[in-house]
């Protein structure tokens, strides 16, 4: 494995952010870390990153605990923070040279690291531009160039399409797969945000510091099964326990409408509607997400 996590423990005060977590990762895949505001995912990125120790447990980056080793720790780690770490009034060439000066990198070696790292996110043409300048896509990139720049075995990013708008947010994870499939990057990111969770290869789903599930995307939306159909209704009453009685399902009540998991939902919803004359406004029918995997495994949104 080339991540993991061993039952990992935090809390501030009485508030517990981690509660007996565990995962591993695969090399060369990227794992993502799905789950709401709180959930504990900003805690895991500090213990991940060698910013803070956990109450108890551990954690591992190519083998090295990020506790007691966490010096070289650091050299196979390239991190990319949720706030901006670039000095915006320097060039883009001025960061990465700033960066590489702190991993004791000179002459030759630094400028050849330069010149990879700008060439692997399409950067060559912005160089000598000032940081300030640049759109919010483009510091993207250019904050995992810098992240890039000593080959780590490992890149950690802290919802890294934060602040930047759904073009530019595609645009992101394309990079990002990129680095996947050219360079066989090992990619662990945290995120709430639902599309960019999709292109994961691997899922962990972490509510209130726990994980509640694990998986590809396509094996957790399996775990939901058929289609989710949505009612409005006028007034709910008794036709929860209606339906199901009618139906045989599971029908659960989220904000405010009838919700029901079943295959054929577009049948089902048909007969539902002509079922019950009156009380039914609208139908809404779609295919599982992870936010219907979220809601099925905590009761709550992400």
């Amino acid at each position: 494995m080339i991540a993991a996590a061993e039952n990992l423990v935090h809390r501030y005060g009485h508030r517990t952010a981690l509660d007996g977590l565990s995962f591993q990762v695969e090399p060369g895949a990227i794992f993502g870390i799905l789950g709401p505001n709180g959930g504990g995912k900003s805690t895991l990125f500090r213990i991940l990153s060698t910013l803070m120790a956990p109450v108890s447990g551990a954690a591992f980056i190519d083998g090295l605990d990020v506790v007691r080793r966490p010096r070289e720790v650091r050299t196979r780690l390239g991190v990319v923070f949720q706030s901006p770490s670039l000095d915006r009034k320097l060039t883009v060439g001025e960061n990465l040279h700033a960066q590489g000066s702190l991993y004791g990198m000179r002459g030759p070696l630094l400028r050849r690291r330069i010149s990879e790292v700008l060439e692997r996110l399409r950067l060559r043409d912005r160089e000598n531009d000032i940081v300030d300048r640049l759109s919010g896509g483009l510091r993207r990139r250019a904050e995992i160039a810098k992240a890039l720049l000593h080959r780590p075995s490992v890149l950690l990013m802290d919802e890294p399409s934060s602040g930047l708008d759904p073009a530019a947010r595609r645009e992101l994870m394309d990079y990002i797969t990129g680095l996947r499939d050219e360079q066989g990057t090992t990619v662990i990111l945290t995120t709430h945000i639902l599309d960019e969770a999709d292109r994961c290869d691997r899922l962990l789903l972490l509510s209130h510091g726990r994980s509640v599930a694990a998986g590809s995307p396509a094996e957790l939306k399996a775990r939901v099964g058929g289609d989710v159909v949505e009612f409005e209704v006028s007034e709910i009453g008794n036709l929860v326990a209606s339906m199901a009685e009618r139906f045989r399902v599971r029908p659960q009540v989220v904000d405010g409408r009838i919700r029901v998991e079943i295959p054929n939902g577009h049948r089902f919803a048909a007969e539902a509607v002509e079922a019950f004359p009156g009380r039914i406004h609208s139908v809404a029918m779609h295919r599982p997400t992870l936010e219907d995997v979220f809601l099925d495994e905590t009761g709550e949104h992400i």
